[in-house]
């Protein structure tokens, strides 16, 4: 998977994994980085999946409407992506906290839907709930930022509120931040996740 690793002053710090919205690419989320913790390495991915030339981390039927075959294979290509990334960069596989935008939210998300310790924690900015189809296994230990907007056209708020809802049953820690807005990422959403981030790690 094509990707940038910049190593942290702090090999302490959790890991960020940085996964772009759809059309975006690996550079996109990296000024969030600086923002939630300027001391953590970073490993910021770009999706394998193109549409129309833009990339995203899975297919689509349409909006809104997942290709679950290809998210399933595309979630694992990414925990393998992982693995293989942590002996090649020399980091703690244990101390990944995912922070994605849209398209990337839900690639997180659906990590924490198929594998159990597959990351630290996340921070989903504008999530779907990636399966109706998947239990998600124990979360517990593992928080969750959620950062939505009240008029955001994609998802919708009652999703938001189902994703949270099933984080939180799997035993996750799940803060969830509103704003007034509609799908795109706002500077105050950003601040909220960095104090989120300052909180929990």
């Amino acid at each position: 998977m094509k990707h940038i690793f910049q190593q942290g002053s702090n090999t302490s710090a959790p890991v960020l994994l940085l996964l772009h919205g759809t059309g975006g690419d690996e550079n996109d989320l990296l000024p969030l980085a600086q923002m939630i913790s300027p001391e953590s390495s970073v490993l910021s991915v770009r999706g394998n999946v193109s549409e129309n030339g833009m990339p995203r981390f899975f297919r689509r039927l349409a909006e809104g409407v997942f290709d679950k075959e290809d998210l399933e294979f595309r979630t694992k290509e990414l925990a393998d992506f992982l693995d293989d990334s942590a002996k090649e960069y020399g980091f703690d596989r244990k101390q990944i906290v995912a922070v994605g935008y849209s398209n990337g939210a839900n690639i997180a998300a659906s990590l924490l839907y198929h594998y159990e310790g597959v990351l630290k924690g996340a921070a989903l900015h504008h999530p779907m709930v990636p399966s109706r189809d998947v239990t998600p296994p124990s979360l517990t230990g593992i928080p969750t930022f959620i950062g939505a907007g009240k008029q955001d056209p994609i998802c919708r708020p009652e999703e938001t509120k189902e994703l949270a809802s099933t984080l939180q049953t799997a035993g996750s820690d799940v803060e969830l931040h509103w704003e007034n807005t509609g799908h795109q990422l706002t500077t105050a959403e950003v601040k909220a996740a960095s104090d989120w981030f300052k909180n929990n790690f």
